[in-house]
Parts: structure tokens; C-alpha cells; sequence
């Protein structure tokens, strides 16, 4: 059995999954340096008067059978939400032990998907559907138009595909385009689609086209009523239509896997940021942190899992970094995130019968408001609220720690959130009764500025042979909480393997058509 120790900077999915994974299967002491005060990374919890935040809304879904089952070990689903999940057309049955401390909070729900776009004051199904509700809200003249855009896409797309604007002309047509993805999509990358990388929509939309949407469309219509299961494996993940999540919200579950690493050996250290790694030839010999408080530590260890940005990474290490080096780390963006929480008595709008909305997310198409994205916190877990017939709403903003938006006070921040609302007529500003902002920086690594050059960073960065990047940050990829877990499993694996090449983290969420496309071109 492997021995020594690893040292993991970051608590969120990626460096604590990469440490439970270690103390499972080797004797290899995982040592945690998180810069913050909590873990989760992006998908901690955050609490407010008995209220709980989820930051950006996470689904427990993967199409990897081992991250549904690693979910499912430890945290099982709720009694009789559902007695059994299909994984590649076998039944399994969902364990009804958790390793380690546990209470009767501690399950999954088995929750329904709902998310629609905002746009022109109607909701329309995210991702587009051809519903006859679609097409009666798009009228006669939007289908045609759309019909014949998407057509002229088909036969002559785009060639070669470099940006986002090409990708997503080349799957939905011209007109659609430019009705339903770009002007949410500049609202959260504040610059134009056609200056973002295509890899963007080849990792996070993937599949997604409005052939795939018409497909689903008809295979629901025509379908009998045998059920897929959670596992859903034959539906376009933006499709998908249940999904799994922590009853008290994404948080809980990482907070008992860091209590599991405790539990088991290991160490979490809080507060303690990365600011130096010293390497000796091709290796990381040790990590030096500061803490509030401005006192030094320094962490030796055999193996080093990094997920902080990589532009920090760069900065950080003890050797002379090359200067192309420097110059493309120095040019990576990442795009910040600020979340304004609302507890208001109901919502203004509702659906058809009259009841709250159902939806997880909203998206807000119109460009005349500044909220980029609506999350409802009862739909996602009914205990995610504390007060009994309120509604819990979370405004997603997008912006640049540089941008005046960022350096809002709370209270502006608050009311420009209600003002959004209001406009949108959402809510009545009589009936907010409370208010959290939470500001989180770096929470998207950009496909523009100097990513295209990004192959320097990587080579130089996988020529230390003991340095894993994993995770979204580590490894300057907008993954989602599956694909970093994954990440950190695949690199554990090259360890207890004794695989010296990374090239299979990289491989992690790829869309291998695009990348031969452009290999080609």
C-alpha cells in the first residue's frame, strides 16, 4: 500500500474528494489547506437567519455511474424518494448504510428539474422546447425564421468553429441564437460571444442542439411509461428531469466528507492561504501558507494536489517560471460572482393555476436588468427555508472584482436586486423581508484572454511529476462539481498506479468532435 503524505490546496469537491479517496484506498496522509474558513469550495452552504444558500445552484447528477454511486455511499437516498437507480440498463440498489457519523438529515432528495428562460416578461423551457406553448408564445413569424436560420446552419455551418457565437450558430441556428443564448451569455461573461472560446460550449453544453431538443421532445410524446431511472443515461444532461440533492443543501454533504478525512487520519487546516511552493528540479518539495493573523506555516509532503487558480499557482512557485509562462498565466480572466439572497413573503408571478413557480433557475434573457440568473431555494429543498410559507429567491450577478457593480455596498446591492425584481414583476418590494449578499471571486475561468496559449501553462505545470491540477480553478476548465470530483479520483488512481503521464485528467470532460475538429483545422 502507498505511504507518505499529500498535501491538497482547496476544500472544495475536487481537493476533498481527492483526500477521502486517499485515506480509502492507501495509507498516503491527506493534508488540506483551504484559504477560506469553510469547505465546499463553490459548493459550500451558506446560512443566514436559519435560511440556507446554495452559490449557483448544484445538481447531483452525473453520467459517471462511480460519482452517482461515491454520492450515494454517502449520503443514501431519502426513504421511499425512490427504492432503486439504473445504471446502464441494471438496477442497483441504493445502500441504506453510510460510512461514518450520520443523522436522519443526512440523505439525498430525489428532486424534480425545472428551468426556464425569462424573456420579453414569458417563460420559455430551458432548453428550448418546440411545445405548442413555445411556438404559440414565438408566433408564426420567430418559428420561421428560426426554421429557416436553422436550416441554412445545417447546410453551410460554420467553419472553422472557433468561437462561441460559431458553436452555438452551428447547433441552433442564427435566430435562436441571438433570441435565447446571447444575451444571457454576454450578461455572465461581459464580452461578446464571438470573442469566447468554442471550447466553452464543447464542454458545457456538449450535445445540446435544437435537433437534440426536437429529439427529446418526441421521444417524451411518443414514449411509453417506462421509467429511465435517476440515472437517466440516455438523456442529454441539459435534459435531464430529476436529480439528486442534499436535503440541507450541497454543503452538508462536503461538510461529512471533511468530517470523514478528520475522522480517518487526515487534516483540514481553515484560513490558511498558499501563497509560496517550493519545487527542487522536477519535483514540489513543500507549500508555505499565511493566515489572517499574517503567520507562516510550511506543509511538506510526497504529493501535491493544487485547485487554486492557476494565475495564483504560477505566482506562487519558488523557481524562475519562464516568461511565456508568466505572460499566459498573467493573461488568463476569470469571471466573479455576487449572489443577493431574498426572503419575501410570495412571489407576484406564478404559474398558470396559481401556484409558486416551480422552477430551480431562471434565466433572465432581457438586457434591461442586471440579474443574469434567478435560483428558487424551496424548489431546489424545502429546508434550504426556515420560515414556513415564505419563499427563499437567490439573484445571480455577473461582473469583474474591477467593475463598480462589485464594489456595491450590501445595501445597494439589495436594493438593486429588488429593483430587478420589481421590474421584472417578480415580487413587490413590500414583500422583502430579508436580504444576505455573498461575493465570491474567481468562480468561472474564462475561455478568452490568453486560454488559447494555454498549452504553455500545462506543459510546464505537468513537467513536476508529483503536482496534480484538478478541480474547476486548479486546472482553468469550467467543470462542473462531477468532472472536478472525477479529476481528483483519475489523479489518486495515477498515483496508486504508479501513472506518471496527466494526460487522462485532461481528458476529463473533453468534447473529443470539437477538439479533432480544431486538431484538423
Amino acid at each position: 500500500m502507498k505511504q507518505g503524505t499529500a498535501i491538497i490546496i482547496g476544500a472544495g469537491p475536487a481537493g476533498l474528494t481527492a483526500a477521502l479517496e486517499l485515506k480509502r484506498r492507501s495509507g498516503i496522509k491527506p493534508i488540506v489547506l483551504e484559504a477560506g474558513h469553510e469547505v465546499g469550495g463553490l459548493a459550500r452552504t451558506i446560512m443566514h437567519n436559519g435560511n440556507r444558500m446554495d452559490l449557483g445552484g448544484h445538481r447531483f447528477f452525473s453520467k459517471s455511474d462511480r460519482v452517482m454511486q461515491w454520492w450515494l455511499d454517502l449520503m443514501p437516498v431519502e426513504a421511499g424518494a425512490d427504492g432503486q437507480l439504473r445504471y446502464q440498463g441494471q438496477e442497483r440498489e441504493v445502500p441504506t448504510t453510510c460510512p461514518g457519523p450520520r443523522s436522519e438529515d443526512l440523505v439525498m432528495l430525489v428532486r424534480p428539474r425545472k428551468s426556464r428562460i425569462y424573456f420579453l416578461r414569458r417563460f420559455f423551457d430551458y432548453p428550448i422546447r418546440l411545445t405548442a406553448d413555445t411556438l404559440m408564445k414565438m408566433g408564426p413569424g420567430h418559428i420561421s425564421r428560426a426554421g429557416i436560420s436553422y436550416v441554412r446552419a445545417a447546410l453551410w455551418p460554420r467553419r472553422p468553429e472557433t468561437s462561441l457565437e460559431d458553436f452555438l450558430i452551428n447547433r441552433f441556428g442564427r435566430h435562436m441564437y441571438l433570441t435565447f443564448f446571447k444575451s444571457y451569455t454576454e450578461k455572465v461573461w461581459g464580452v461578446p460571444c464571438s470573442e469566447i472560446s468554442a471550447e466553452w460550449g464543447a464542454q458545457r453544453i456538449k450535445g445540446l442542439s435544437l435537433r437534440s431538443a426536437v429529439t427529446h421532445f418526441l421521444k417524451k410524446a411518443l414514449a411509453t411509461r417506462r421509467a429511465e431511472g435517476l440515472a437517466q443515461k440516455n438523456t442529454e444532461t441539459s435534459l435531464i428531469e430529476r436529480f439528486l440533492y442534499p436535503k440541507l443543501g450541497p454543503g452538508q454533504l462536503w461538510e461529512h466528507v471533511a468530517e470523514l478525512v478528520n475522522a480517518g487520519g487526515g487534516e483540514i487546516h481553515l484560513g490558511m492561504r498558499v501563497d509560496r511552493i517550493n519545487v527542487a528540479e522536477s519535483k514540489v518539495v513543500s507549500v508555505e501558507t499565511v493566515n489572517k493573523a499574517g503567520e507562516r506555516s510550511t506543509f511538506e509532503g510526497d504529493y501535491f494536489f493544487s485547485t487554486m487558480p492557476v494565475k495564483e499557482l504560477i505566482r506562487a512557485v519558488s523557481c524562475d517560471v519562464p516568461a511565456e509562462v508568466s505572460e499566459v498565466s498573467e493573461g488568463l480572466v476569470y469571471r466573479d460572482f455576487i449572489t443577493v439572497g431574498l426572503l419575501a413573503k410570495n412571489l407576484a408571478l406564478t404559474e398558470e393555476d396559481g401556484s409558486q413557480l416551480k422552477d430551480n433557475w431562471i434565466y433572465i434573457q432581457d438586457p434591461d436588468v442586471k440579474v443574469g440568473r434567478l435560483q428558487i431555494f424551496n424548489n431546489w429543498s424545502p429546508w434550504l427555508v426556515s420560515s414556513a410559507g415564505k419563499v427563499w429567491l437567490g439573484l445571480e450577478y455577473f461582473c469583474y472584482e474591477t467593475d463598480a457593480l462589485w464594489k456595491l455596498s450590501d445595501e445597494e446591492m439589495t436594493r438593486l436586486a429588488i429593483e430587478d425584481m420589481v421590474s421584472l414583476g417578480m415580487i413587490h418590494a413590500e414583500d422583502v423581508e430579508d436580504s444576505h449578499v455573498v461575493r465570491v471571486p474567481k468562480t468561472y475561468p474564462a475561455y478568452f484572454g490568453s486560454y488559447d496559449r494555454f498549452e504553455v501553462i500545462r506543459k510546464y505545470t505537468d513537467r513536476f511529476e508529483n503536482l496534480f491540477l484538478v478541480g474547476r480553478n486548479g486546472m482553468h476548465k469550467y467543470n462542473n462539481q462531477d468532472h472536478s470530483m472525477l479529476t481528483a479520483m483519475t489523479a489518486v488512481e495515477n498515483i496508486l498506479n504508479g501513472v506518471t503521464s496527466k494526460e487522462n485528467i485532461w481528458a476529463i470532460n473533453t468534447e473529443m468532435e470539437y477538439h479533432e475538429e480544431k486538431t484538423a483545422n
